[in-house]
């Protein structure tokens, strides 16, 4: 499932991680048996009780399946977007701008869930949810909501490893005195600072590089800071 992005009205782009259509499966194969299983305890203290043969039998069972049927839309609403299944599968329901969904937006689902998942076996969701790209079945459509995937996403960004060539040629040997927890602060501030034009916290980390290491260079502070970075994977590799 692709993540799309949504941009607000104060121009703040948000990334919405989308649950996996096997994921979601996962979970509600697991809410299933949950109710399977509330089900068989049911019958099992209703038999010991010598009510299955009663009259009112069928009355006694459809009251107790009033949390069957109410069962998505009562721990949505409790879990903040989550069933037992979504929540062993770190998924939730929220709004597509990523704020928590009102009891409107759940009621909206949990109406639809019928058209969804109670006709041909769940077709029509499995079918929407592929095609819409965002994640969305048609209560999802109705309500302006989605189900994203809460597990962190490791990019090569978040570690200290730096795509670099084959041919390339370090510049600087004393960056194997920064050690691993050196370089993670160091890449992880230049990214942030790079990406917001902050020119001022990329000269205090040349400058903090300087004073580890005693490295003397006429480089640009954003340029420095980038070979820097790169030197240090290519002798660690070699490691």
């Amino acid at each position: 499932m692709d993540n799309f992005h949504i941009e607000t009205a104060q121009n703040v782009t948000i990334q919405q991680n989308v649950a996996n259509l096997s994921t979601r499966i996962g979970a509600f194969l697991i809410d299933g048996f949950i109710i399977g299983g509330y089900y068989l305890v049911i019958f099992l203290i209703l038999n010991a009780l010598d009510l299955n043969g009663s009259s009112d039998i069928y009355y006694i069972y459809g009251f107790l399946s009033l949390p069957v049927f109410f069962y998505s839309l009562l721990f949505e609403t409790l879990m903040n977007g989550q069933s037992p299944g979504k929540y062993l599968n770190n998924i939730r329901v929220t709004k597509l701008d990523g704020s928590k969904p009102t009891f409107s937006s759940f009621l909206i689902r949990w109406m639809l869930r019928p058209v969804d998942i109670g006709m041909a076996s769940g077709s029509v969701a499995m079918l929407t949810i592929l095609l819409n790209g965002k994640g969305q079945r048609l209560g999802d459509l109705a309500a302006g909501t989605t189900v994203i995937s809460e597990k962190k996403q490791i990019s090569i960004n978040d570690t200290i490893s730096t795509d670099i060539s084959e041919e390339y040629t370090p510049t600087f040997p004393q960056v194997t005195l920064l050690s691993d927890k050196d370089i993670q602060t160091i890449k992880e501030l230049y990214l942030k600072a790079k990406r917001k034009g902050n020119h001022n916290i990329i000269v205090k980390i040349h400058q903090k590089i300087v004073d580890l290491t005693d490295i003397q260079t006429d480089m640009k502070p954003i340029d420095f800071v980038d070979v820097v970075i790169k030197d240090y994977n290519y002798f660690t590799q070699q490691m």
